[in-house]
């Protein structure tokens, strides 16, 4: 069945990166190693959180590669192919290919609009170069989003694109696939549609750049009954929203290595300069995040 196998909890992978936008081999190590450690398993590489905009084909080479290796194998990996147009996502296939990822996120070309007949075409292209299993990627705040009924087809009429990775924050997607019994890996990728895709019923794990930060918030928060404990799932989803409203403040990748920074995992680097009213501004949220979450998580250490 297509919805097989591509389930649960992902992180999705920060890429560190310099001014000169090479990436650190060595603190991408570091973090897997540090999710590793406590329990990730799974992983999402180059996608929104790994900025893939900037990603090039002998970078995604080395950040799969290192991944793979860390790992000794294990890992599950989802790896983006975004990309402004065909080709470049072609070549990114390959690469993914080369690498034995488990699967593609396919995100829809960015920059500019394109209507659905466009999407359609270019996904059926780009799952027909490949015999992996295919994700949309729905990312309708970087590039055009993708309708319900062209999602529907997709995954209806294109053997290896198997379900959805939904990141536009709306639940409409998913709760259309659920509501045809479309035979779909249906994948949360905006955190904070999380719970209420859980409570409804209409996910099959999620993509999850907190979990790459604060993976204990997001196994636990998806392993919770919540009949059995409505305290602890209170506790931990507020702690969820106001680690996001947090977020919201600055680029998702920027709070996010901010987060892991606080943390000790990885030093904070950037490909762009960064002012020093963000960097008081980053502060403020490191002191947030010392304060509050142990709070709830305990065994958190800052």
């Amino acid at each position: 069945m297509k919805h097989e196998g591509h389930g649960g909890v992902y992180a999705a992978m920060l890429s560190p990166r310099h001014e000169d936008e090479h990436i650190d081999i060595a603190m991408l190590r570091k973090l897997t190693q540090f999710l590793l450690a406590k329990g990730i398993t799974s992983f999402a590489l180059n996608g929104a959180t790994g900025e893939f905009c900037l990603t090039t084909a002998e970078q995604l080479r080395s950040v799969l590669s290192t991944v793979r290796e860390v790992s000794g194998g294990t890992a599950r990996i989802l790896c983006g192919v975004g990309a402004a147009g065909i080709s470049r996502t072609m070549e990114l296939i390959k690469v993914a290919e080369s690498e034995q990822v488990a699967g593609l996120l396919l995100p829809m070309p960015y920059f500019f609009p394109y209507q659905q007949e466009d999407l359609e075409l270019y996904c059926r292209r780009a799952a027909g170069a490949t015999n992996l299993p295919v994700l949309l990627y729905n990312l309708p705040q970087f590039g055009s989003g993708l309708e319900k009924e062209t999602v529907r087809r997709l995954i209806l009429e294109v053997p290896n694109i198997v379900g959805i990775k939904d990141s536009s924050g709306s639940l409409e997607i998913l709760r259309h696939l659920t509501e045809h019994r479309v035979d779909a890996c249906r994948i949360v990728g905006n955190d904070s549609a999380l719970a209420p895709a859980l409570l409804e019923g209409v996910c099959d794990g999620v993509v999850s750049g907190v979990a790459c930060v604060l993976p204990e918030l997001i196994l636990e928060l998806y392993d919770l009954n919540l009949a059995q404990n409505p305290e602890r799932y209170k506790a931990l989803l507020n702690l969820l929203r106001a680690f996001i409203a947090k977020l919201d403040d600055f680029p998702t990748p920027w709070g996010l290595k901010w987060t892991a920074e606080a943390r000790k995992v990885i030093e904070a680097s950037f490909s762009q300069p960064v002012t020093v009213h963000r960097r008081e501004q980053a502060a403020a949220m490191q002191q947030w995040l010392r304060e509050q979450v142990p709070a709830i998580l305990p065994a958190v250490s800052f």
